[in-house]
Formats: structure tokens, sequence, C-alpha cells
């Protein structure tokens, strides 16, 4: 495992990364011999040849078939090696083990849900065991979006109406930074997330745990998770700042100025349609940018955000 770094790329700790790393510093250093050999013979050829006393004729050989040959045969092979190594590991990274845990990636405005085999559900945390092939099938909701784990080695776009599909095996527990790698509007650099590589055992007792199920939480509590592993609290604050949204804090049992105008009283209906329906109803002041939670949340969880907010009072 390697657990140095270096200056262009963090520890890799998938199976793949060392052969895109060994990959990438082939070609780096290969072409910084290349830069000084070329810089240097320009150097020096400028100094030897340059005009010295009166000019005179140049010689009349015209090329240099040994030369020639040379310039033309060392680089075809250098790419050649590249291509033939690029492919194997192009090839690796895109055929899925047959054992592979397969997990469902959604992207959307601004941040990551994953779905689990066994019923689970996260936000912004994809949890995985440790030495195990994983399977990714992606997809978004809104605009493109790249799932971007550096520790891994792994980039991949996230695409409206189709799935891409990758794959990795995380070789050491730990938590490791996800990135979107696409621009994908307004709030793409908060679009961050972990993928938390966990042994076995961890893993097979936080399935049992069922998260999202708020199993053992009254609705407040359940919300409040929901809250922050739906990343509710990208757009939403509960201190009454405003952010991308309006905030929770009070907004329960008040007025709303709508942005075409009017008001609509904040009750449980209009909490209900803002989370399935955002851009029926906004609020002055804000930006239609909100995505539907229709279809990512269930009933139970739905009234559960709706318990917390109003909880949240001045």
């Amino acid at each position: 495992m390697d657990t140095t770094g270096t200056l262009f790329m963090p520890p890799g700790q998938s199976t793949l990364s060392g052969e895109v790393d060994s990959l990438f510093y082939f070609i780096f250093y290969m072409s910084v011999f290349f830069f000084v050999l070329i810089v240097a013979g320009t150097i020096i050829f400028v100094y030897r040849y340059r005009r010295r006393g009166k000019a005179g004729l140049t010689s009349g050989v015209s090329h240099n078939t040994t030369l020639e040959v040379t310039w033309t045969v060392i680089p075809l092979i250098l790419v050649l090696i590249i291509f033939v190594w690029g492919f194997k590991t192009y090839m690796r990274m895109n055929v899925v083990p047959k054992d592979a845990i397969e997990i469902k990636v959604t992207g959307q405005k601004w941040f990551w849900s994953f779905d689990y085999p066994e019923g689970a559900t996260t936000v912004n945390e994809l949890v995985v065991p440790v030495d195990k092939p994983i399977k990714l099938l992606m997809s978004s909701k809104d605009v493109i979006h790249s799932f971007f784990v550096p520790a891994f080695r792994m980039k991949m776009d996230v695409l409206p109406n189709r799935y891409t599909i990758t794959w990795f095996e995380a070789i050491g527990a730990g938590n490791y930074d996800l990135l979107c790698a696409e621009y994908c509007g307004k709030g793409h650099s908060e679009m961050l997330g972990k993928v938390k590589v966990v042994s076995d055992r961890e893993y097979a007792e936080w399935l049992e745990k069922g998260p999202g199920t708020g199993e053992g939480l009254n609705p407040v509590d359940f919300g409040a998770q929901l809250y922050k592993s739906k990343a509710c609290f990208t757009c939403h604050s509960v201190d009454g700042t405003p952010n991308i949204g309006p905030s929770f804090k009070g907004v329960y049992g008040h007025k709303a100025s709508l942005e075409k105008g009017g008001e609509t009283a904040v009750d449980e209906n209009y909490l209900r349609e803002s989370i399935l329906d955002p851009q029926a109803k906004i609020v002055a002041g804000y930006q239609p940018v909100m995505p539907t939670y229709q279809g990512v949340l269930k009933d139970k969880q739905i009234d559960a955000l709706i318990a917390y907010i109003k909880s949240l009072k001045e």
C-alpha cells in the first residue's frame, strides 16, 4: 500500500492506483528527459554554429538518413509502449469483476446519493468494505457531474438519462475524498463527499443498522439526522442565516413571500410540496435551484424532516 504520496499524486489506495501511477510517471519522466535533451541540444547548436565573421556558403548536405530514421523509430517505439500499457490499464479499469458489489450512485445539484443492494441509503458518504471489488452504477438527475476519487485514481462522468459504470477495489481502510470534477453550477465546489472504507465486519454491522430507516429515533431526531445525511445543510441553515435557500429556523407557522407575488402559509402541506416539487412556489429573493426529492425520500423521511423543521422555533 502506498502511504507516502508525491507532489503530483496522493497515496494510492486502490488495486489500480499503482498501474495508473507507473504509466503517469513513465510519461512524465520521459517528457522531462526529452525536454532537457532538446533544450540542451538547441543551446549547444545555437552557440556552436552561431555566425562568426564573414558569412559563407552553407553545406550542401540536405539530410541525414541515420538521424531521420533514429528520431522516427524511437518516438514510434515509445508511443507504442504507451498505447499498449495504457490500453491494458484502461481495460482493467472498465471490465468489472463478476463478484463486485453493485451500488447505485445518483448525482444531482449538489450532492451524491448512494443506494445499496440491502436497502440502505446514504448521501455524500459511500461506505464500502476493504479488499472487495465495488461496481458503481451511476446516473444524474440534472446536469453532467463527474465522480472523482483521487486516492483511487478513479474518475467517471455521471450523465442524465443514461448509466455509466466504473469500479474500484480499496486496499486500505480509511476516509477518502470524493469530488465532482465537472463544473455543474453554483454549488459545484460544495459537492463534496467521502468514501469510507471499513472492514467486512464493520460493513456488515453498518448494513444491519439500516442507515436511513430511523429505527429507534423519534421523528424530530430522525429529521435532524436526515438534515445532515441528505445534505439539506448545504442550502438551508438552522440558525436563521440566509443561504442558497431560506433558513429553516422559525419558518414554520409564518407567511412566506413568493417570487411571483403573493404569500403562502408555511404549513405541513407547503413544506411537503417544497420537498417534492420545489419549483412550485419559489420564495422571494431566492433562485429556483433546488432539485426535487421525489423518489429520493420516502414518506416516513419526509414526515421526519417536516417534524424537525417545525421544532426549529425562533
